[in-house]
């Protein structure tokens, strides 16, 4: 078979099922700042919620003024300890949007990637315990969140990310149904079993790779606990309206692995190529907002 293949491990369905369960049945506990700030068309409040691990963690919300449910998405960040902020790309115009950050950092906190920091390789012998797992489940509970809120329509909730953010965003879309469209923004962990078999000296990527080379039957458990996560494998179980985007030269998502994360997804897809590196493009701003019109119907 093909690395570009769907290859499901045997379980699947039932890993994510249960993971899924777990957190839509964890405690709802979360407050906000009611000190809003004025953005350039929103208003900004941070907040904060119980983790699926019980540690506390911290976000932003930002809507339009007066807004009441509004159409609303969650906003992933990509790869990182940082939290991405509710900038041109994190907000759209009569959208109402949310997003998290992973790692207990505060809910604009900044700091540049270095391999000390990293966490590809945290609990990845296993399922079970690969960071991923509980990240996943703080997605699910953001989601609930931003439902909760009086700005966002609980009907009308999207999932939208770059990299990681895109990526997580199709697991969203899989799992969890209060996702009722995605944008993924050249999704990460697709084809994993092609991207790590060939030479990887990129980082975070090559972070898997240093672990597995640390421990006994390093590769192979890797290799087993990724099928898990692959998004290219959750594509196949993500039946919302989903645009993929990928850039023509970008190193970290390659085409061909965004591709087979796009020929995996059965509902309704568009892919749009960029000439572009793994990175933010302007285009972005106004093709997604189209695409969440859409799906979602107009904002406010």
């Amino acid at each position: 078979m093909s690395p570009f293949e769907p290859d499901l491990p045997e379980d699947f369905a039932e890993f994510w099922q249960e993971t899924y369960a777990e957190a839509k049945a964890a405690p709802l506990d979360f407050h906000r700042s009611l000190t809003p700030a004025q953005g350039d068309a929103h208003l900004i409040e941070t907040f904060s919620f119980r983790g699926i691990d019980g540690a506390t963690r911290h976000g932003w919300i930002a809507y339009p003024p007066g807004a009441r449910r509004a159409p609303a998405f969650l906003w992933i960040p990509p790869y990182g300890r940082e939290s991405v902020l509710p900038n041109i790309y994190g907000t759209r115009e009569g959208f109402t949007s949310l997003s998290l950050n992973f790692h207990g950092e505060e809910a604009f906190h900044q700091e540049s990637y270095v391999t000390a920091r990293g966490y590809f390789a945290e609990g990845a012998a296993d399922p079970h315990t690969w960071i991923f797992r509980r990240m996943f489940q703080d997605a699910v509970i953001a989601a609930r969140v931003l439902q909760a809120q009086p700005e966002a329509d609980e009907d009308r909730l999207a999932a939208m990310g770059m990299s990681q953010g895109g990526g997580i965003s199709i697991w969203l879309g899989a799992w969890c149904p209060l996702i009722r469209t995605v944008v993924a923004d050249m999704p990460f962990l697709g084809a994993m079993r092609a991207a790590l078999g060939r030479n990887a000296y990129r980082y975070p990527l090559k972070e898997l790779i240093d672990f597995g080379e640390a421990i006994p039957l390093g590769h192979e458990r890797v290799l087993a606990t990724i099928a898990y996560y692959d998004t290219m494998h959750q594509a196949t179980h993500c039946r919302v309206p989903t645009l993929v985007t990928l850039g023509e030269k970008d190193p970290a998502a390659r085409p061909e692995n965004v591709e087979a994360i796009y020929q995996a997804l059965s509902g309704i897809k568009h892919l749009h190529r960029y000439d572009w590196g793994h990175d933010w493009h302007v285009e972005m701003v106004e093709r997604n907002r189209a695409w969440l019109i859409e799906h979602l119907g107009a904002g406010a």
